[in-house]
């Protein structure tokens, strides 16, 4: 049964990451695409989202696993053979257990681990993208929008690195609108004396167009060569607070001081989050033991066990709703930390009295649970 846990959850978690990241991949590509990026990239911080998207799916995927095998077992009259054996309803939840156990140790890896190592890569990724101007602009033929309300475009881009026949365009401001063209055009790296060592723009035969919406009054002047900064235009100065999901869970416990004022997060946030990563792992258990615990109770039936598959899947929207409503309490306020632990421990005290239930058939007269046939 084990075994059959393991390739099923393998399966389903395949299915769920591939739906779970193309929808990411979607809005990553139009991102990327609109900052001129190459597809290498995308295929990097695709990969490094990855962990992120498997922390939040992987105990989704044991409880579908779980279903489906117990549902097919029973379907097979296999647990009928067990249970007639003597096998009693706790002793066939123990390869379920072990089962949630090693999801528990994968979450776990990925909660304290991977995911904080994929979030560092990611903004230390996002930021060099940020810094990189010239892959925002330099698209030939194309007009692009590095941000909202800048225009360029490139005619063509010679085998020296000169722009030929280039446009921008800066509407940012609401009192004016301003437009450059010109001939050659050089992207230089600013230095110390440009603020945020901004890039510098280096204009040749040219023309600049400024146009005062109020007076509706339009300037023109013509220039040999012309340097404009693009500080201003597209925000390089990419240095903020430290990510609290890039830190590790070992630095969160600690909350020293130095972190609390990197991050901007308070001691019980951290420990918030830290509990948080905790409860990932141990919540996959909780899940597991539901959907056997609710098929297990209805014993044997010639019509399936549809009704409890159904009834399983009520009790998990139940413990997951419990779960994100108890996180945005704790959001708005982190002293509320323990309890992150209510829906997991209500998952478990759910699967127990279903595998009570189980061992005392007596008592199972529920008639939406079904019975024996």
């Amino acid at each position: 049964m084990l075994q059959q846990l393991l390739m099923l959850f393998g399966f389903f978690s395949l299915v769920l990451a591939l739906v779970f990241w193309v929808n990411k991949a979607v809005s990553l590509l139009d991102w990327l695409m609109g900052d001129g990026q190459s597809a290498s990239v995308f295929l990097q911080l695709t990969l490094l989202s990855l962990p992120t998207i498997l922390v939040n799916l992987l105990p989704i995927a044991a409880f579908a696993a779980t279903v489906y095998v117990t549902n097919r077992l029973s379907a097979e009259s296999e647990l009928v053979v067990v249970q007639a054996a003597g096998y009693s309803p706790y002793r066939l939840a123990r390869p379920v257990f072990f089962f949630s156990l090693i999801v528990a140790a994968m979450v776990a890896i990925l909660a304290h681990v991977l995911v904080p190592l994929s979030v560092q890569e990611l903004d230390m990724r996002r930021s060099e993208i940020a810094r990189d101007v010239t892959a925002r602009l330099l698209t030939e033929g194309t007009f692009v929008h590095p941000t909202k309300g800048i225009t360029f475009y490139v005619r063509n881009i010679s085998a020296a690195g000169e722009l030929e026949d280039i446009y921008l365009s800066n509407s940012r401001d609401a009192s004016q609108r301003q437009s450059f063209m010109a001939s050659r055009a050089l992207i230089v790296k600013g230095d110390g004396s440009t603020e945020n060592g901004a890039p510098m723009l280096l204009m040749f035969d040219g023309m600049a167009q400024t146009y005062e919406f109020s007076g509706k009054r339009l300037s023109v002047t013509r220039f040999d060569s012309f340097a404009y900064g693009l500080g201003g235009l597209i925000n390089t100065d990419v240095a903020g607070t430290r990510s609290i999901r890039a830190t590790t869970t070992f630095d969160l416990l600690r909350a020293n001081p130095a972190l609390q004022a990197d991050t901007g997060v308070s001691k019980d946030g951290m420990i918030a989050e830290a509990n948080m990563r905790m409860n990932k792992a141990l919540q996959s258990v909780a899940i597991s033991l539901i959907g056997f615990g609710t098929l297990i109770v209805g014993g044997f039936s010639r019509f399936g066990l549809w009704r409890q598959i159904l009834v399983a899947i009520v009790l998990l929207v139940v413990v997951k709703s419990i779960d994100n409503t108890l996180e945005g309490m704790i959001d708005n306020d982190a002293r509320l930390w323990p309890f992150r632990y209510f829906a997991t421990l209500l998952g478990l005290g759910m699967s127990w009295a279903l595998l009570w239930k189980a061992a005392h058939p007596r008592l199972r007269r529920a008639p939406g649970l079904g019975s024996a046939s």
